[in-house]
């Protein structure tokens, strides 16, 4: 104990969820709501121009969604990668993740929009095609997001040793 009779144990690390207790959860702050708001429209609005350049229609291969699913899980993960190795979720770099990560690739990738389609082309009669096109996008999704991780460690690596 220390002289002044409490056990507070300065010397260890504070635990972010008892101490200090937080106003309000992060997500039923306006403020982070916002934030993911206005990047899920900027998502929203990108994933929206490439399906209508590249419409599908259920007989063939959902480029537009599949393209979207892997570029927004390369930019999610590189995403979190470097903003977990530039410090703490706090600032400007939380406000980064709820605007880019939750509410930009939250809103730009579409796992509604690849369940429809894989329905879709089982509809037209492609079943190799369907499941195919589920496994690519899932087995796609963990590549691209390491690719992300990889790509934004070695960025920071590059800045730390320059």
């Amino acid at each position: 104990m220390n002289p002044s009779g409490d056990d507070s144990h300065v010397e260890l690390p504070t635990d972010p969820d008892v101490y200090p207790a937080p106003s309000r959860p992060l997500h039923l702050r306006p403020s982070a709501l916002g934030w993911v708001f206005a990047g899920g429209i900027v998502g929203t609005a990108l994933r929206y121009e490439i399906e209508e350049l590249l419409p599908h229609d259920g007989s063939g291969w959902p480029w537009a969604t599949f393209m979207v699913n892997l570029v927004g899980a390369f930019i999610l993960g590189g995403l979190l990668e470097a903003l977990a190795r530039l410090g703490d979720d706090a600032g400007w770099r939380q406000r980064a993740r709820l605007c880019a990560g939750t509410g930009g690739c939250g809103a730009f990738t579409t796992y509604s929009t690849l369940a429809l389609e894989g329905v879709l082309l089982l509809q037209h009669g492609h079943l190799g095609m369907a499941i195919g096109y589920g496994v690519l996008s899932v087995v796609g999704g963990v590549v691209t997001t390491w690719l992300g991780i990889v790509v934004a460690s070695s960025v920071h690596g590059r800045r730390a040793r320059g």
